[in-house]
C-alpha cells in the first residue's frame, strides 16, 4: 500500500476528486492547509494598507492505495490539479506497511 498525499490549489480539489473517483479511488481524506514553496505568496491590500500573505491556502488530498495503481492515480491527480503555473502543488508517495480499522481492530497489511 502506499499513502499519496497531494497538495493542491483550492479551486482544484472538485476536479482532482472526480479525476479519482473515475479510475476507482473510493476514499480519501481532505483538509484545508496554508503554506507556500516557490510562489513565496503575495501581497494584498485589507482596508487601505498593503500586507504580506505568506502562507498561502491551499487543500490536502491524501488516500491509501495499492501499490499497482499508483502511477495510474498520479497521472489522473496530477492531470485535473495542472493549470501550469507556479503554485500548482506537490505530489508526495509514501509507503504504508499496515493499518488498522478502528470499528473491528482488523488489520490490512
Amino acid at each position: 500500500m502506499q499513502l499519496i498525499k497531494a497538495i493542491v490549489r483550492p479551486n482544484k480539489v472538485d476536479e482532482v476528486k472526480e479525476a479519482l473517483e473515475k479510475v476507482g479511488v473510493t476514499g480519501m481524506t481532505v483538509t484545508e492547509v496554508r503554506g507556500h514553496g516557490q510562489q513565496k505568496g503575495h501581497t494584498a491590500i485589507y482596508r487601505g494598507k498593503e500586507y504580506a500573505v505568506s502562507l498561502l491556502p491551499k487543500m490536502q488530498i491524501e488516500t491509501v492505495v495499492a501499490d499497482s495503481d499508483v502511477e495510474t492515480i498520479i497521472r489522473a491527480l496530477v492531470g485535473a490539479a495542472r493549470t501550469g503555473e507556479i503554485g500548482d502543488g506537490r505530489v508526495y508517495v509514501t509507503p504504508v506497511m499496515q493499518s488498522y480499522k478502528i470499528r473491528t481492530g482488523e488489520r490490512e497489511s
